[in-house]
């Protein structure tokens, strides 16, 4: 939740933030509870050994802020 509080002071990366959300989420997640879009544990947990080294830390609200920009940067040159 705290890397979230991050991202309330940039509405401009708010539509990038629901896109990548929906990306990460699996086909399916509106029919199981808690009918919510959430990235896959497996998933969550890979992204965080790969960027901390720790499946267990929680994503740090500058990189997330981070992260948000490179996508928004990227998704010009992504295919429809």
């Amino acid at each position: 939740m705290r890397a979230l509080r991050s991202l309330v002071p940039r509405p401009d990366l708010w539509p990038t933030a629901v896109r990548q959300l929906f990306r990460m989420t699996g086909n399916g997640a509106w029919r199981r509870p808690p009918f919510l879009p959430r990235p896959d544990p497996a998933y969550a947990r890979f992204r965080s050994v790969t960027m901390y080294g720790d499946a267990d830390r929680a994503v740090d609200g500058h990189d997330l802020i981070t992260y948000l920009e490179w996508c928004r940067s990227i998704e010009p040159h992504l295919e429809p």
